[in-house]
């Protein structure tokens, strides 16, 4: 959930950068997950007026969707084009992302990219 919140709070329309693959899972699922609940209530009540809410919500989540989606491509050294080939889009989707930095921002993992056999131990 905190990846979601922090989607919808601080990277609303942010397309540039990365993200990881937990971010873009979280948010999926948890659109998802809305979307199903939301149909639900419609389906048992019949209310209109919450056929209308889950529509604002979704059409609320859609740029996030988008963004999200893009900086996941930049994550696998993509395109955010790349969102438009659905097959491709899925297997890019579940791949690890580029270790270290990469032409599109740092490692959202904050891990770099170090070989461990050319730095000395600090301690024998």
């Amino acid at each position: 959930m905190n990846y979601f919140l922090d989607v919808i709070k601080t990277k609303y329309a942010q397309f540039n950068g990365r993200a990881r693959r937990a971010e873009y899972w979280q948010f999926f699922l948890v659109n998802v997950l809305i979307s199903v609940v939301v149909n639900v209530i419609v389906r048992t009540t019949g209310s209109t007026l919450v056929a209308g809410l889950g529509g604002l919500i979704s059409l609320a989540l859609l740029l996030p969707g988008i963004a999200v989606s893009i900086r996941r491509m930049h994550d696998v050294e993509k395109s955010g084009w790349f969102i438009l080939i659905p097959i491709y889009n899925l297997i890019l989707a579940c791949t690890e992302g580029t270790r270290g930095p990469n032409e599109y921002g740092p490692d959202p993992k904050g891990v770099l990219n170090t070989d461990t056999f050319s730095t000395p131990p600090s301690t024998y």
